[in-house]
């Protein structure tokens, strides 16, 4: 009996089951020809009496149950034709070769999605990979627009010559494209010949003969699709469109993730942005409300002061009391409005906000400033609390003596290094305030990081982005 490869039973993803991956099959023998080469059909009763006869073995005896030759004559007498044992080994270790290199390049795609890298670069990655495993002259992928039109956002081609990235095309017409963007399946078409629309122009341009496309279905909705094709004769293998449904899978869920990502930085910097107008608005209606109330109500008790006697030693002493309080209170509130949002950050800018909290602060303070440029209002906000944040910190908990600033711009990038020279051992999650500035600072897009050894000091270092932030806008207090 013969061993020959048996059809493997495909996972969801196109990828063979466990039990199928080195699978075997016995099937019946091939045709025997014998010496004489008679048809088996026309053999004389002598000519059959020189085949072997077939006979159950007992239990335990022979290779598949059954008897080997009677006699060297008959054994001799036997010739097998091609596609034997070695034959099927053969087309069974090519099948697990390509397997194993699916399974590599899928890996390979993988290991990217889970790093969390760009979109861009794992599209690029996962056509290069089809175009390789399947041994196509191109292969492509397109987000579907809602203006019934499609974008190449990655193309991969052997010879280099393909559709360009980035371009926009019209769907319509007998292509592949068009076809998965209509049925929401895997389509495949093995003569480009009779294909027609836009797409196939450049298609059968470039030699194509036979092409399959996947759809990618970023959570249950059609995003765009996986594309291959063939300029040679034959058509593509029975199996290409499961292949490419395990790189679409892979690619769905690297879109849905950074989807996911943007969405929640969305929504950090939309709750960043409703923070920062309250706080504005707070410190406006302070500014403008409870502030010039205190002030006039100083003012009056200045002006009674005026016309009290001089012999009256003791109601003077009493407005005096009564002066220094208010005028207490009103430092006190002016300074609870600046820290809830100072206006001369709004007004005048980050650098001289800046310079106004070194000389409030309780701390020595060498502030060096070489950005001169007014930046978006929310890069500005969020380096000045940064600041503020840590000049408090090196006050209250580091017991620095003294602490040193640098503010850059570098690459549309703003780069602050704030340091000190106290404890050290600063730790975001024991409530320092530094955690809540991380989240702001990473709404925009940007990174804090803390290094802060026991008995060493603190130094923070954050980068935020300066372009693709939202207008700067700086309303009046």
């Amino acid at each position: 009996m013969a061993a020959s490869p048996i059809e493997p039973t495909w996972t969801g993803s196109g990828i063979p089951t466990e039990s199928d991956k080195h699978s075997l099959t016995v099937g019946p023998d091939p045709p025997i020809l014998l010496q004489d080469h008679y048809p088996i059909e026309q053999m004389t009763q002598r000519n059959r009496e020189r085949v072997p006869e077939r006979r159950p073995r007992a239990k335990g005896s022979g290779a598949f149950g059954y008897s080997e030759a009677t006699d060297a004559a008959s054994t001799k007498a036997v010739v097998f034709q091609p596609g034997t044992r070695t034959d099927a080994n053969a087309e069974s270790r090519s099948a697990l070769a390509r397997l194993a290199e699916e399974k590599t390049a899928l890996k390979r795609v993988a290991t990217l999605v889970a790093r969390g890298s760009p979109s861009e670069q794992v599209f690029a990655a996962v056509t290069e990979e089809v175009g390789r495993l399947l041994s196509v002259a191109m292969a492509n992928m397109c987000r579907y627009e809602p203006s019934n039109t499609m974008t190449f956002v990655a193309t991969w081609a052997r010879g280099g010559k393909g559709f360009r990235l980035g371009s926009r095309w019209p769907l319509g017409g007998q292509n592949i494209a068009t076809l998965v963007f209509e049925t929401g399946r895997s389509v495949r078409i093995d003569n480009y010949a009779g294909a027609s629309g836009p797409l196939c122009v450049i298609a059968q341009d470039t030699g194509i003969r036979s092409a399959v496309g996947s759809p990618i279905i970023v959570e249950g909705r059609l995003w765009g699709m996986v594309g291959a094709g063939s300029s040679i004769g034959q058509t593509l293998p029975w199996d290409s469109e499961a292949r490419l449904a395990s790189f679409t899978e892979l690619v769905a869920m690297a879109i849905a993730n950074a989807e996911s990502r943007a969405e929640l930085k969305a929504s950090r910097a939309r709750i960043i942005t409703a923070t920062d107008q309250t706080r504005r608005r707070i410190e406006r209606d302070l500014h403008d409300g409870t502030q010039q109330q205190l002030m006039s109500l100083l003012l009056e008790l200045q002006s009674a002061q005026a016309t009290v006697p001089s012999e009256m030693e003791q109601l003077r002493a009493h407005h005096a009391r009564m002066e220094q309080g208010l005028d207490s209170v009103l430092t006190g509130l002016r300074e609870i409005s600046r820290g809830i949002h100072p206006a001369i950050l709004t007004n005048a800018g980050l650098g001289p906000a800046l310079k106004t909290l070194a000389r409030r602060s309780a701390l020595p303070v060498e502030l060096e400033l070489r950005c001169k440029r007014r930046l978006p209002e929310r890069v500005e906000v969020a380096a000045y609390y940064v600041v503020s944040e840590a000049l408090t910190n090196a006050a209250k908990h580091a017991h620095a003596s003294v602490v040193t600033i640098d503010v850059a711009e570098q690459n549309a990038i703003l780069k602050l290094a704030i340091r000190d020279d106290g404890v050290g051992g600063a730790d975001p999650s024991q409530g320092t305030g530094l955690a809540g500035l991380a989240d702001r600072i990473e709404a925009l897009g940007g990174r804090l990081k803390i290094v802060s050894p026991a008995k060493s000091g603190t130094l923070l270092s954050i980068e935020i982005p300066v372009e693709g932030q939202s207008a700067t806008t700086f309303p009046g207090p």
